[in-house]
């Protein structure tokens, strides 16, 4: 009989395994249910499967390894999350590690040992087979974060004489071709690469071409020692859909693909929101508490001591709170406001410093804008609030500080946003780890100073 399942509920998404999945393959690993687990199991996409991985507490994710250990495999393996990836794998019988790893790519394997050390890795290293094994401990050798370890070994490649009849001939005979490939790159006798060949041209080519007449015009090569943040920005900028790795000498070592380009943006883009916010790049959702807390607390302390920086501006402001209290409630209103501009401001800035939009010759353009932009928007702001300090509180002098300090905290927070990580670069520091610190604690002390300044001079 086949088992029907419940629809999914309103609001799932259909990219991310249904909340009654899991539910049930939690039911299935507390009461120990092997066959129902892999029944639930099997016909899910292996992405979804470490999704689920991901999803169940560490006690159901080791029961879960050891009822379905079976049936894991390349593709599992690789889309599991780092945080947890090691824990699943020292879980995993050692043939069934060994059969999942001589299945990936080197590019996979590569990725799945770079962080891993002692007994773990070469459990991995020694299940490949020789000519796998040299591959990757060859990838191994390239700098961290860079193309050398992020290209696969596996390259499809053919002399530049020979003709798409040769070609196919070739790729035909062979069996360890990789299961996706986009080009057959041409090299010289001295494997130089000297440009590739899509596998459409190829095959909608007649025999007798020569393959050195069909290529295409985006050919261009990557150093293995190039950064990969350059990588995918190359990728892109350019459309690229596979490009040839090359070595000190310009030979030919490898190939990345667009899929590994996509991943290393992705992975960019990740990285930048987590430092914008003071989070750990390491955090993940299936963090335990403790080590959430410890990850968060540097930043938080951190911030102690830069918000004390507003302390001290307040309290040389004692005298003015105390003769206007009515000052104390409204302070907020100015920080805040010109806090939440700050991070809009820093946002678009430290996207455009990532995406090379915002470089040395770009960047007087910028100030100008949001110099421009903060004048607009402190304007708009300070005629509500200079509205609101007449008719709320009876009082046109407590409207105009209000409205003029807004002025200035906006064109502050806008100025900042820019400036604070175009400086942060120029000394060589990742705009964004700090950038958000610096600019709350300029907007907040500059908020505070103007309002209390202001009021002192025309209050008191």
């Amino acid at each position: 009989m086949t088992e029907i399942r419940p629809e999914p509920e309103a609001g799932d998404d259909d990219f991310v395994p249904s909340r009654i999945l899991v539910a049930e393959i939690a039911e299935a690993i507390d009461e120990d249910n092997g066959a129902r687990l892999h029944a639930l199991l099997d016909p899910l996409h292996g992405a979804d499967i470490a999704d689920l991985i991901e999803q169940l507490t560490p006690q159901r994710r080791q029961r879960l390894v050891r009822l379905y250990s079976g049936e894991f495999d390349a593709e599992i393996i690789s889309e599991i999350d780092e945080s947890i990836r090691e824990e699943v794998i020292e879980q995993l019988p050692a043939e069934v590690l060994a059969d999942a790893v001589r299945e990936m790519d080197s590019d996979d394997v590569v990725d799945l040992v770079e962080d891993m050390e002692g007994p773990g890795r070469e459990t991995i290293l020694s299940a490949l087979d020789q000519s796998d094994r040299a591959a990757v401990e060859q990838s191994l050798n390239w700098p961290e974060h860079s193309a050398g370890r992020l290209m696969q070994s596996e390259v499809v490649a053919a002399p530049e004489h020979w003709t798409v009849g040769e070609a196919i001939d070739y790729l035909r005979s062979e069996d360890w071709l990789p299961d996706q490939f986009y080009h057959m790159i041409l090299v010289d006798p001295r494997r130089h690469p000297v440009g590739y060949v899509t596998l459409g041209r190829l095959l909608s080519s007649q025999r007798g071409t020569r393959l050195r007449d069909i290529t295409e015009d985006s050919f261009r090569t990557i150093s293995a020692r190039q950064d990969e943040g350059d990588v995918a920005y190359a990728f892109n900028k350019y459309h690229i859909i596979s490009a040839p790795v090359v070595d000190d000498h310009d030979r030919l070592v490898g190939v990345i693909t667009i899929d590994d380009a996509m991943t290393v943006l992705d992975e960019e883009h990740e990285e930048d929101m987590l430092r914008l916010s003071g989070v750990n790049t390491d955090s993940h959702v299936s963090d335990s508490a403790l080590a959430t807390a410890r990850q968060r607390l540097p930043w938080l302390v951190a911030n102690l001591f830069t918000a004390s920086l507003s302390a001290l501006v307040i309290a040389q402001f004692e005298d003015t709170i105390a003769t206007l209290v009515v000052l104390a409630a409204l302070m907020p209103i100015v920080a805040s406001t010109g806090g939440i501009a700050g991070t809009q401001s820093l946002a678009v800035a430290v996207r455009a410093l990532a995406t090379r939009d915002l470089n040395r010759s770009t960047a007087p353009r910028v100030i100008r804008r949001e110099l421009v932009a903060g004048v607009l928007n402190g304007l708009g702001l300070a005629l509500i609030l200079g509205l609101v300090g007449m008719l709320v509180f009876g009082d046109a002098r407590l409207g105009a500080v209000l409205a003029m300090a807004m002025i200035v905290n906006q064109i502050v927070a806008a100025l900042g946003g820019v400036l604070v990580p175009l400086t942060l670069e120029r000394f060589g520091l990742d705009p964004a780890l700090a950038s958000g610190t610096f600019v709350t604690t300029l907007t907040d002390v500059m908020g505070f100073l103007a309002f209390l300044g202001l009021a002192t001079w025309l209050l008191i």
